[in-house]
């Protein structure tokens, strides 16, 4: 809710803490984890905090992978986010690929 708000600064510890739960009930390498830092990630993203994005776009591409394998769906959406944080920091070259 307090994403859709715009409200990002509130939503960060609620990611976190959702996080930090799923993987003490699930292990890290269940996909909802992946989907948690995912979110946080384009959380980042919206507050211009590109640098803490990059790391969390890779773990979650790289758990989705893992578990998914490299052709599901939610692969594809990490690829994408990790393409427009390139976009957004001006390295179209970099995001082109993905």
């Amino acid at each position: 809710m307090f994403f859709t708000l715009g409200r990002y600064a509130e939503a960060e510890p609620l990611y976190q803490r959702s996080i930090a739960t799923a993987e003490r009930a699930s292990g890290k390498d269940h996909p909802i984890i992946a989907d948690g830092i995912n979110n946080l990630a384009e959380t980042y993203v919206k507050q211009g905090r590109y640098a803490d994005a990059e790391p969390l776009f890779e773990r979650s591409l790289a758990a989705r992978e893992r578990v998914l394998g490299p052709d599901h769906p939610h692969v594809a959406r990490s690829l994408n986010n990790r393409a427009e944080l390139d976009r957004l920091r001006g390295h179209d070259a970099e995001a082109r690929p993905l």
